[in-house]
């Protein structure tokens, strides 16, 4: 993986991350920015913290070079599911985290192209890990996507050491959004016992011990839950 190519670029990033963390104050729910429809937006969360440097299980390349070669994987899978259902919106955010958080794509409508241009430019591994930072940065691009299903999908290889702590961003997100953004992990070559508050609301996290677990763990999560939840669901307006 190659550093942003824009200092600019990565200036939006954390001011969003700092607004985000004002907006975060207010007990009120979320409210959408735009008006909704059919569709599903998904944030893709990616660790970036030093540990990802290290070599992935079973693997000669570091942890954040098999992570890539898994979301590529997945989101060919996306450009599949786009071609049989036209009519279905998918829009998608990017996102790493290491000591902070950075917005590396903003939500857009899937752009197989734009895509695997943004993932080359996710910033090299190192510093600490904000997961919970980095779901607060991502958060409030899923109420400016106008899609009824918002997700967020975080893959990474370690616990929380900088920023708030994920648990308290789920909650606050789960309880905010009145349970409308669901919350799913892939802990990767770590326990996924550090993330079982997701089952508090209502997320759930997936373990991966090598490159091939997971492939198969953002298949399932991705194709198997997200893609084919939101499109079900997505036939009717979510219940007030």
């Amino acid at each position: 993986m190659v550093a942003l190519a824009s200092t600019l670029a990565a200036c939006d990033g954390n001011r969003r991350g700092r607004a985000s963390y004002g907006e975060e104050e207010s007990s009120a729910p979320y409210q959408s920015e735009v008006e909704e429809g059919l569709g599903a937006a998904i944030a893709i969360l990616i660790d970036t913290s030093g540990s990802m440097k290290q070599e992935a299980p079973g693997d000669s390349r570091p942890k954040a070079a098999v992570a890539r070669e898994a979301l590529e994987a997945m989101f060919d899978a996306t450009e599949a599911f786009i071609a049989k259902r036209p009519d279905f919106a998918v829009k998608v955010g990017i996102y790493s985290f290491s000591s902070d958080a950075t917005t590396v794509l903003p939500m857009q409508s899937f752009n197989r192209a734009v895509i695997r241009d943004a993932l080359a430019r996710v910033p090299r591994p190192g510093g600490g890990t904000a997961i919970g930072e980095a779901m607060y940065t991502a958060r409030p691009d899923l109420y400016r996507a106008g899609t009824f299903r918002k997700y967020l999908l975080v893959v990474t290889d370690g616990e929380n050491t900088a920023g708030r702590s994920p648990d308290h961003a789920a909650q606050e997100i789960f309880q905010k959004s009145e349970h409308a953004v669901a919350i799913y992990f892939v802990a990767f070559d770590t326990s996924a016992e550090r993330f079982s508050f997701l089952k508090q609301v209502q997320g759930d996290v997936i373990g991966a011990g090598s490159g091939p677990e997971l492939k198969k763990a953002l298949d399932e999560i991705y194709q198997g839950r997200i893609l084919a939840e939101a499109s079900t669901l997505g036939e009717r307006e979510p219940e007030p």
